[in-house]
Parts: structure tokens; C-alpha cells; sequence
């Protein structure tokens, strides 16, 4: 496996969480951290104009649902903490609102700049981003997560900063990750065929969009990870054998 993906994947695209983090630091670390800090960043941070550009994307999916008939926590008048229920519902669903993403980044930034927060990065994720840089291939991440958090994320790690390693980022704004077009605009925007592009995931409905796109696919199989059914996609369990 090492010395074919080696010689035929040119980028590596990866995913985040269940890939190079837990599942466990995202669920148990990162979005409790947003609930218990989300009414007091808004109190402090509302009138900032990125903060209300996300509130505006979060107040039209929220009258999207109404429209649907979708049971959600009322959104009240009151501007600093009336949209706060419905963000508490959003992330108690892990919705993949970009909304929803790109105002939880703010909030991590404080952690991670007080250093409340420390990533997890599985302790294989280092040594391969300097083998495969040292090999000449050019790494990016593709998560829900915003560009942002995916920055935060890397440059915070308990191994230090790995973002020297990466050579961009794609969030929900380049489309949904179950949806092959997504994986055509980020070949687009690297500049290769999607052929030359491996992409690394734990979710398999996203390797098969990785896949109808025609990028190459390996599913990452972690502790803590949701499901091991491969589904019929080739099985990483470390970044060791890539």
C-alpha cells in the first residue's frame, strides 16, 4: 500500500475528526466547550461583523426549519442570547451548518489562545505529514468544520503546530461532503484531476463521493470511530502504512 499511493497520489486530502483527531476531543471536548461559551462570546461579541454575517446564515437556516415543520427552540428577540437555544439544538444534532461552524471557530480561538484547548492528533498524524512532505506531496483537509477551527485545530496540537505541514483548507462553503461535486471543486482548485488526489475519511458515504468524483479513497479506521463496516473501501488504521 505505501508504495502505491506513494507513487500515484500527487495531494492528500484528509478529514478531521475520526481521521487525524478523535472522535472523542470533537464530541467531548470541542462542542461542550461551545454550548458553555456561546452566550457569553455573543454578549461580548455581537456587534462584530463576522459574528453577525454567521448569525444572519444561522437566522436563515433557522426560518428554513420553521418553514419545514422541524421541532426547534424558539428564537427570541433578544439580539445577544435569543438565537442561544437554537445554537444549543444545532450542536446537540451535529448539524453541518456553516453558520454553525464558523461561529463555534471564534469560540474555540479563545480556548485555544488562553490554552484551555490542546488538540488531539493521533500520534501517527506527525510523522506522516513529515514523510509525506519530505516525499513532495502537498496536504490538505476537507472537514464541516470551519477554515478556521481546521487551522486553530493544527496550529494547537499537543505535538505542536503541524500547519506548515498543510497547503489549504475546504469547508462546508466548497459544498457538503457527501456530494461528489464538492470533490470536483477542490481537484479544480488545486489544480490537479481528481485521480491524482487520495482522500482519507472515516465516513464512508463521503469516500464514495470522494470516489464518484475519481479521486483515490482509503477509510481511516480508528479507535472511538462510529462504524468499522468498510463497506468495501480499503481499510487505514494508521498513517503509518500510507
Amino acid at each position: 500500500m505505501t508504495e502505491y499511493f506513494s507513487n500515484h497520489a500527487d495531494r492528500i486530502l484528509l478529514d478531521i475528526e475520526g481521521t487525524t483527531t478523535s472522535v472523542d476531543y470533537v464530541f467531548s471536548v470541542l462542542f461542550p466547550f461551545a454550548q458553555h461559551n456561546v452566550e457569553a462570546f455573543l454578549q461580548s461579541h455581537h456587534d462584530s461583523p463576522s459574528v453577525e454575517a454567521d448569525l444572519q446564515l444561522l437566522r436563515q437556516e433557522y426560518e428554513a426549519d420553521r418553514t419545514q415543520g422541524i421541532s426547534i427552540p424558539k428564537w427570541d428577540n433578544n439580539k445577544t442570547t435569543g438565537v442561544v437555544p437554537y445554537i444549543l439544538y444545532l450542536i446537540k444534532v451535529d448539524r453541518k451548518s456553516t453558520g454553525l461552524k464558523s461561529l463555534q471557530g471564534k469560540i474555540w480561538e479563545q480556548g485555544y489562545r488562553d490554552g484551555t484547548l490542546r488538540s488531539h492528533i493521533f500520534c501517527d498524524v506527525k510523522p506522516a505529514f513529515e514523510r509525506w512532505t519530505k516525499a513532495g506531496k502537498q496536504l490538505f483537509i476537507f472537514s464541516s468544520g470551519s477554515v478556521l477551527a481546521q487551522q486553530l485545530l493544527f496550529r494547537h496540537t499537543e505535538v505542536g503546530d503541524l500547519t506548515g505541514f498543510l497547503s489549504g483548507y475546504f469547508d462546508t462553503a466548497t459544498g457538503a461532503k457527501k456530494e461528489a461535486d464538492s470533490y470536483r471543486k477542490i481537484a479544480q482548485t488545486i489544480g490537479l484531476r481528481p485521480e491524482s488526489i487520495l482522500f482519507i475519511s472515516d465516513v464512508t458515504d463521503e469516500l464514495r463521493a470522494a470516489q464518484s468524483a475519481g479521486m483515490q479513497t482509503l477509510l481511516s479506521v480508528r479507535p472511538g470511530n462510529h462504524s468499522s463496516d468498510s463497506q468495501g473501501f480499503e481499510v487505514v488504521t494508521s498513517f503509518d502504512t500510507v
